[in-house]
């Protein structure tokens, strides 16, 4: 799998983690082997002349032992670090080459929720593993060998309850991978909802919802607190469970081995010996609680994250053809196409576009507008018929370089929280200052943009809060025209101005179709009188098309639509 890729790229950084466990596990046998000369030579042979020189050395093995310990976990840190940063880069990369009906289908607090708490708590698991598994399995072993070297017998008795725990562990693994699962399902979906409350809060205020939108997220909360205390009730009680079985083994070798010291089987210096290293030999078993509950909602996090890096690209983002050139010949050859199967957005779609003309589309909400303009740029994939470019079907073309050749103003005018710059640097990377204010000026935006403090380098705020609408889609607008496209979308692009500066933005458009293709969702009718072609949809279909003179005097459904804008 990736994560497991991204940790093999760091193998120098995670072998100095494994060699420093390894170290400071050999350290371990110090302790022991101290307890027992204290015992059978300091001791039993009254040597007070040892005593200073051997608490040296046990001072010594601690002191060695915490220095390689905090090596060891400040490298661990580290190679946490740098794979979880990789590993969320390359999550976020794959969520950018998702087609957009992928992001209709989930929500966007959920998505969010496996970038910053799925990644970290997977990448966790990895590390640890390294960190903290692998040197208390090694630690084990080497005191385990250690003890079975001195005594085998005595060794045996300490080791008896082993088996019971293990099977414990291991019963107790089964249940708590899907409990951890749900409980990350939970948090996931209360990010989801705290996302599009804070996303929705001025309508929220608009219509006084604080209670109601309080009461889902409190339930929301609740749910997740429920999933989270299941598991840790199950934690709460495997713990004790190996607690118990683990130490009686150490009542068991104490009163074994002062059986056998009685016997004069062996000297007190071994049982002392075996007493230290009890601590040592389960001290990698106490890990095992925190260790699962990171294993386990560690590989529940790894299935989450798993579901997005191994789903394909979008079809066809980068593969296909890419043209030398482009006239901006577009053409719709019975397209039909629908969100719901049962309710289709457009139905036998026929109009030809030819390069320079600007095509209006007009109608009521729901009409399908914004539709034809998805299917131009590809966001969806026709289910019947066909979209051609010079010639071509859009589907052979490569949907980096179709998008590439287009200027999308969309019906919202999203600002990033970044300069205004950086917000229209997006259209075109290598843009200098003074064609930024060219567009600018295009669009009717530089006499705002100049009474700014801080100009090009004034910050946006998140989704461009710190304008007004009709400052905002200027600023869509002056981007699209920055980059200077030979085909041209406008969605509504002009409904949030005021007659004055709508006035002034439909001079600049007019400048500017007359070397493009241009298609107008008109928010006003009075807007796109000059248009080439005049399609009327209604219901997904074509209801009439013409120029405005022609659709006037037909007294049809235009005439009808006008009639109303003037009611």
């Amino acid at each position: 799998m990736s994560f497991l890729r991204r940790l093999s790229n760091h193998l120098g950084k995670a072998t100095l983690v494994v060699v420093l466990g390894i170290s400071g596990t050999a350290l371990v046998l110090v302790l022991p082997a101290v307890a027992r000369h204290f015992t059978d030579v300091v001791i039993g042979e009254n040597r007070p002349d040892l005593v200073l020189p051997t608490a040296l050395v046990g001072l010594a093995a601690i002191a060695l032992r915490q220095i390689l310990l905090a090596l060891r976990s400040l490298s661990s840190q580290w190679l946490e670090a740098k794979v979880v940063h990789e590993l969320r880069v390359e999550l976020f990369d794959k969520l950018q080459r998702q087609p957009i009906r992928w992001f209709d289908r989930n929500r966007s607090g959920e998505v969010m929720s496996r970038v910053s708490t799925d990644v970290p708590a997977m990448q966790r698991m990895l590390v640890e593993s390294i960190d903290i598994a692998f040197p208390a399995l090694l630690q084990f072993l080497v005191v385990l060998a250690a003890l079975f070297w001195h005594d085998w017998r005595l060794a045996l008795v300490t080791i008896a309850p082993l088996p019971l725990i293990g099977l414990v562990s291991w019963r107790h693994s089964l249940v708590a991978e899907p409990q951890w699962r749900e409980s990350s399902e939970a948090t996931a979906a209360l990010h989801a909802l705290l996302h599009d409350s804070l996303s929705g809060i001025r309508q929220i205020k608009a219509y006084t919802g604080e209670p109601e939108s309080f009461d889902r997220f409190e339930t929301a909360s609740l749910t997740s607190r429920r999933k989270y205390m299941r598991v840790m009730r199950s934690q709460s009680l495997v713990w004790p469970a190996i607690s118990i079985l683990a130490e009686a083994g150490i009542i068991a070798m104490v009163a074994y081995g002062s059986w056998r010291v009685l016997a004069g089987e062996i000297e007190a210096g071994t049982l002392f010996y075996f007493l230290f290293a009890w601590g040592f030999l389960f001290e990698p078993i106490s890990k095992i609680n925190p260790f699962t509950q990171t294993v386990n909602r560690g590989r529940a996090s790894a299935k989450r994250v798993a579901e997005i890096l191994d789903r394909p690209d979008e079809a066809g983002l980068v593969e296909g053809i890419r043209p030398d050139s482009v006239r901006g010949d577009l053409r719709f050859e019975g397209v039909s196409f629908s969100y719901d199967p049962e309710s289709p957005a457009v139905s036998g779609i026929d109009l030809h576009a030819s390069p320079g003309q600007t095509i209006a589309l007009v109608g009521p909400t729901g009409a399908g507008k914004s539709t034809l303009l998805n299917l131009i740029a590809r966001f969806y994939e026709p289910d019947q018929g066909r979209i051609l470019l010079d010639g071509r079907p859009l589907s052979e073309l490569s949907k980096e370089w179709l998008r590439d050749h287009l200027g999308y103003v969309t019906q919202e005018s999203f600002l990033f929280n970044a300069s205004l710059r950086d917000n229209l640097l997006l259209a075109k990377k290598d843009a200098t200052d003074e064609e930024i204010w060219t567009a600018l000026d295009a669009a009717n935006a530089s006499g705002f943009v100049r009474q700014l403090p801080d100009q090009l380098d004034t910050l946006a705020g998140e989704r461009g809060t710190r304008f007004s609408g009709g400052e905002r889609q200027r600023l869509s607008i002056a981007r699209a025209i920055l980059r200077n496209p030979p085909i041209l979308l406008l969605d509504e692009a002009t409904s949030a101005l005021d007659n004055k500066t709508e006035r002034l933005v439909q001079e600049a458009m007019e400048r500017l179709r007359s070397k493009r293709t241009c298609f107008v969702i008109a928010h006003r009718l009075s807007t796109i009188e000059s248009a080439d072609q005049i399609l009327v949809l209604k219901d997904g279909r074509i209801a009439e098309s013409g120029r405005h003179a022609e659709l006037v005097e037909r007294r049809g459904e235009y005439f009808r639509l006008q009639v109303g804008q003037a009611d």
